[in-house]
């Protein structure tokens, strides 16, 4: 059995949307490749997950939003919370990063890249960021909704990974 780990933080619901889409594409992967029960997908909130779940998995994603140019208080709190104790213990396996944006997304991908760097994992796509464009105080506190067009990105993300562990040797 592989384990996809999603980790995810989301005030307004755009990273949320997009975590689970990234779990419904792992699953449709894994059932397009006839292994539906050979593949086992948590999605855990940032604040909840944990180091035991992080060495536990074969492949992790991270999704959270950019908040001031940087990732979410909460998925950094989790990378605070669990990096020395993943450090040199989850060298070379697959990941993907999905970042909510207002406009640009740019500084939450590096910090996520670095991070994983730091880690040794493996980067199986470029960071996916989705722009939903929001400017104003009002747009950026409102709750979101991702494009069907986003979702299936993401969804191909999660397929990705999916695929990736189904298929090693």
């Amino acid at each position: 059995m592989k384990r996809l780990l999603i980790v995810w933080h989301s005030r307004t619901g755009a990273a949320r949307q997009m975590a689970e889409a990234a779990a419904r594409g792992a699953a449709a992967a894994a059932a397009l490749l006839e292994q539906p029960d050979e593949l086992a997908v948590t999605l855990r909130r940032a604040a909840d997950a944990g180091v035991d779940e992080v060495l536990a998995s074969d492949g992790l994603l991270f999704c959270a939003p950019e908040n001031l140019a940087s990732l979410s208080g909460e998925m950094k709190e989790f990378f605070d919370r669990c990096y020395y104790g993943a450090l040199d213990r989850i060298a070379g396996r697959p990941y993907a990063c999905l970042v909510s944006a207002g406009s640009d997304g740019a500084g939450a991908a590096r910090q996520v890249e670095r991070i994983c760097t730091g880690w040794r994992l493996r980067a199986v796509a470029p960071p996916l960021i989705v722009n939903l464009g929001a400017q104003t105080p009002q747009q950026i506190a409102a709750p979101k909704t991702v494009a069907p067009a986003e979702l299936a990105r993401c969804e191909e993300a999660g397929g990705l990974l999916a695929g990736l562990l189904l298929t090693a040797g």
